[in-house]
């Protein structure tokens, strides 16, 4: 029984084992799939003509999703801290909406049923779990977290100083009516989108404007740098297996105990 356990666990834990190579790339077609379905299923057209199809697709995933959840708590040393992790709050999301609406019913739901209907596009998230590139990322991102922060605060205090500039130099006569509405023009030029309901029309407010252009082109490329900079960091971990007492993915190659806990992590050692 320990055995199977064990191998059930590297089927679905661990990315480097042939079977859990076999298990992600499935899955991967099966989350893609889930995702067509939702897209296609807000077609008007196509929800009428093959909305029994639909249906049926849709359990079917439902129920592969369901045996992938409950295998996970079932295998894992430490259910709960799996139940509470981001990937077990997605796994739940990716399943609970298809059953909701066997409990919720009434046409004074219906609203509600769709939009339970439509968290199922939180399928997507899945996708980083069973690729290297998207845990690659993922990492990187949450690695950048601090300085990503100290940008987007620096931002914010530059857009509430430009906005607050604007509303005084262009008043409400040319649009710029409350301070609020200055930080709104001023993010949406700093991001270079120029949606055009809003502009300057004085000379000091469109020099003010041409700055804050300029600036925007390189303000965009800051948080690309520091992702990038992350991910070619020699020292990122490239290994794929997960700890069984706390979760922890990506450890070293040889690695024999988690990093993190200290629990053994290669039982074949």
């Amino acid at each position: 029984m320990r055995k199977t356990k064990q191998k059930i666990y590297e089927v679905i834990f661990e990315a480097d084992t042939p079977g859990g190579k076999l298990f992600d790339v499935a899955l991967l077609f099966v989350i893609l799939i889930s995702v067509v379905l939702v897209m296609l299923e807000s077609v008007p057209g196509i929800r009428e003509n093959y909305q029994q199809l639909l249906r049926i697709l849709e359990w079917a995933i439902t129920i592969i999703f369901t045996i992938e959840y409950v295998l996970r708590i079932a295998i894992i040393n430490k259910p709960f801290r799996y139940i509470f992790s981001f990937y077990g709050i997605i796994d739940l999301l990716s399943v609970l909406p298809t059953y909701i609406g066997l409990v919720v019913v009434g046409s004074h739901s219906l609203v509600v049923i769709r939009i339970l209907r439509l968290l199922r596009v939180f399928r997507i998230l899945k996708l980083t779990r069973y690729t290297q590139a998207g845990r690659s990322l993922a990492r990187a991102i949450w690695n950048s977290r601090e300085k990503i922060s100290v940008f987007i605060f620096f931002v914010t205090m530059l857009v509430i100083i430009i906005g607050t500039i604007m509303y005084l130099v262009e008043g409400p006569e040319h649009g710029f009516t409350s301070i609020p509405k200055g930080i709104y023009w001023a993010i949406v030029t700093l991001t270079t989108v120029g949606y055009g309901d809003i502009s300057p029309e004085t000379p000091m407010g469109q020099f003010l404007a041409s700055i804050v252009m300029i600036m925007g082109y390189a303000i965009i490329a800051v948080p690309t740098g520091i992702v990038t900079a992350e991910i070619i960091n020699p020292t990122s971990e490239k290994n794929t297996q997960v700890c069984p007492q706390c979760l922890h993915p990506s450890h070293d190659d040889d690695a024999i105990f988690c990093k993190k806990c200290g629990a053994k992590i290669n039982p074949k050692v």
